[in-house]
């Protein structure tokens, strides 16, 4: 194996921790209005994140670094080709963070439910577009020779990448319920509880749909089982949610997402990017990577830099590991 092949995986890996982590902050978010009745339990919803919702984003910003520098011109063609989506979901993520900071600002109904708002549609739009983009990247879209995106942004919301951004919002959403599941204690859990199970089948569905379409797209009997391992998943946290057992029901969910994400980059691979002018303008973990140099320069750093960064958000989990509810919540605060 390469180190071009190799540096491929690790991409995968942080997508993959990307989606298990920040997808259940992205649930959350989207059920901020759904299931907290008052402002005391839109707050206990936000505090189950508040420690990790930041750190979880270093996974988002080390994938971006990572193929900026491992594959330069994957980077470039993503980039620009996707430029608009990926700005609405850059803009969506920025007015979600500032919206959690600042929802507490100020001692006025009327200002926290308009941060609220901006939570909820942070959340989303992400959430609806990271889907969307994958979608299209396993796909396939119009490259030219040049290896530069010749196509439209309504080429982008083809029915394969719309079906993907359902999946991920609808997995996300049952993502994030199950993990307030586990987070909570008292009215929100059990509300939390019910709601995993409806979204959940609502999630199975789709997920089933979207990965059994993905298998046109390049699929082998490998990424089958792959695929087949990620519904198994997700139909154990399922199970797990219906008899109250909320940590299995969490684990399952993010094995779930995390082998389903694997399994589109199993069919993706050895292209980064496929081309549907002509397979020979495709790019490829060959021709779209840095040199053999700046690999193994970056090979280095992971290595002693990555152990740290996974020891020290280990660490946030694990002392921030409790349930919290009603009765945690300051009263007369405004956070």
């Amino acid at each position: 194996m390469q180190l071009n092949d190799v540096w491929f995986v690790a991409i995968a890996v942080l997508w993959v921790g990307y989606f298990v982590l920040e997808g259940f902050d992205f649930g959350v978010g989207v059920l901020l209005p759904v299931l907290a009745k008052d402002n005391v339990e839109r707050r206990v919803m936000i505090n189950t994140i508040g420690p990790v919702w930041d750190g979880n984003e270093v996974w988002l910003v080390t994938a971006g670094a990572a193929t900026f520098a491992a594959f330069p011109e994957w980077y470039a063609t993503l980039f620009s080709g996707f430029y608009l989506p990926l700005l609405l979901i850059l803009l969506a993520l920025i007015v979600r963070g500032v919206a959690f900071e600042y929802r507490a600002k100020r001692d006025s109904a009327t200002w926290r439910a308009n941060w609220d708002k901006c939570i909820v549609i942070g959340s989303f739009v992400p959430a609806l577009l990271w889907g969307v983009a994958f979608g299209n990247i396993v796909r396939g879209v119009e490259l030219d020779q040049r290896h530069e995106y010749v196509g439209t942004f309504g080429d982008l919301l083809n029915p394969y990448a719309l079906l993907g951004g359902l999946t991920t919002l609808t997995l996300f959403t049952t993502h994030g319920a199950i993990f307030l599941a586990l987070k909570t204690t008292g009215d929100i859990r059990h509300r939390a509880n019910v709601l995993a199970l409806r979204a959940g089948v609502v999630a199975a569905v789709l997920t089933v749909g979207f990965l059994v379409w993905t298998q046109f797209h390049g699929g082998t009997p490998v990424t089958a089982v792959v695929a087949g391992v990620a519904a198994l998943a997700f139909v154990a946290a399922l199970v797990a949610v219906r008899v109250d057992r909320d940590g299995w029901a969490f684990a399952m969910s993010a094995v779930a997402i995390g082998v389903g994400v694997s399994s589109l980059f199993a069919v993706l691979y050895p292209d980064v990017m496929p081309s549907t002018i002509d397979p020979a303008y495709s790019l490829t973990v060959d021709n779209a990577s840095a040199t053999p140099k700046t690999l193994g320069i970056m090979s280095w750093v992971a290595v002693v830099f990555l152990p740290l960064v996974l020891l020290y958000q280990g660490w946030t989990y694990w002392v921030f590991r409790r349930r919290i509810g009603t009765k945690d919540i300051p009263a007369g605060g405004k956070a």
